[in-house]
């Protein structure tokens, strides 16, 4: 239900800003200054593989979700090109997969330096503000139109503890925090506190406002990937689905960076030349895209990464770090809450692994849902599109269930 989901949203984003911070600090009392150099001094070599092994796999199989959304949203776009039928090749996700592969993901994630892509995060703010719009256009024109499902205003669900494994994906920032620290002005604890409270709660307020629009318009039958619940003849879903489908090409190289860097550290000391770099690449990118053309149920790829990465990269090892260099007993003063944000981190990972093999989110990929094939309430297809990610899809998947 809506009011659990919002209140399970606030509660992860709580638990972010709270670990990010605890990062920083656990850094500091063992002076250390990344993540993975901070579990290494903790939990020794072991600790340093696993979390490495974590780090590579979130991004990865982010690149593989980011697939399966270029796939499902530039194919709807096509459609709305005056002559582009059913049939033809620009409607086949395969296809335009392949093609934004090999025109787009894979020359960008071939850069060696990240700074070069600085552009790509205001064009994919402001295409995520463009999406809000267009979502929030649509709560007030669509929804009214559409019955609400069965239930659709309970308090909460049974399987609601499904949402934070993909809520989690959606906040996670922890891999590149201590960069961010070490580039502050004056990288002090108050200063980053600050940093952190600003950024996490811009996060959790755009979050909120995307789950309350999407959710208000489409109740129960939301999808894993929102814009599978808009109709095709939808002209402002389809600008939606273009800014939406641009935003997530233009993010999929920053999680090539990611997952290269991890190899590069644990297998060649942090240097790679350049024909390393290239095959590296070519390799990951080969990979996350064949993958992401046998498999297309966005939701289940979202809840998988939150569970098997993001819950142990966000509640478990900061909170574990801390604890162990910590001098205090867990559960008393300041140990209270990461020993508590520990215990739950532990809990939802096994009960989310457990619900995601029991209970896996249903997936209605490419179908048209019942209120667009019904005359009276289809959405005119006259609206002008000229009338703005991970996050949108993961806030939203969450709420579906």
């Amino acid at each position: 239900g809506l009011p659990m989901g919002l209140l399970l949203l606030i509660l992860v984003a709580f638990i972010t800003d709270y670990s990010i911070i605890l990062l920083v600090r656990g850094g500091n009392l063992s002076g250390t200054h990344s993540y993975q150099s901070l579990v290494q001094s903790t939990f020794g070599q072991i600790g340093y593989l696993i979390v490495s092994a974590l780090q590579f796999l979130y991004p990865f199989i982010a690149m593989i979700s980011y697939n399966i959304i270029t796939g499902d949203t530039l194919t709807k776009v096509f459609m709305r090109i005056q002559g582009v039928g059913p049939g033809n090749i620009l409607t086949e996700r395969h296809f335009v997969i392949m093609m934004s592969t090999l025109l787009f993901t894979l020359p960008l994630s071939l850069y060696r330096d990240i700074a070069k892509l600085g552009k790509v995060s205001l064009l994919s703010m402001l295409l995520t503000l463009a999406i809000l719009i267009t979502m929030v256009v649509r709560a007030a024109t669509l929804g009214p139109q559409i019955p609400a499902s069965d239930d659709a205003w309970v308090f909460a669900r049974w399987n609601a503890i499904q949402a934070v494994a993909v809520m989690s994906f959606a906040f996670i920032c922890h891999h590149n925090s201590f960069m961010i620290y070490g580039s502050l002005r004056e990288p002090t604890l108050s200063s980053w506190s600050l940093v952190t409270h600003v950024s996490v709660g811009s996060a959790v307020l755009v979050s909120v406002v995307f789950a309350a629009a999407g959710y208000v318009t489409f109740t129960g039958y939301t999808q894993g990937d929102i814009f599978e619940n808009y109709c095709r003849n939808d002209n402002l879903a389809t600008f939606g689905r273009f800014c939406y489908g641009v935003s997530i090409i233009t993010t999929f190289p920053l999680e090539c960076f990611v997952t290269r860097e991890v190899i590069s550290n644990v297998f060649f000391k942090g240097e790679l030349s350049n024909t390393t770099h290239v095959i590296i690449t070519l390799v990951i990118v080969s990979a996350a895209t064949a993958i992401s053309l046998s498999y297309d149920c966005l939701g289940i790829v979202l809840e998988l990464n939150g569970v098997l990465s993001a819950i142990p990269l966000m509640f478990i090892f900061p909170a574990a770090c801390f604890l162990k260099l910590s001098d205090g007993r867990w559960f008393r003063g300041e140990n209270l809450i990461p020993s508590i944000i520990l215990a739950a981190g532990v809990f939802v990972m096994i009960i989310g692994l457990i619900m995601m093999v029991l209970f896996p989110q249903d997936c209605s990929h490419g179908a048209e849902l019942f209120y667009c094939t019904v005359s009276n309430t289809s959405v005119p297809s006259t609206t002008s599109p000229n009338s703005g990610l991970q996050f949108i899809n993961a806030t939203m998947s969450a709420f579906s269930d």
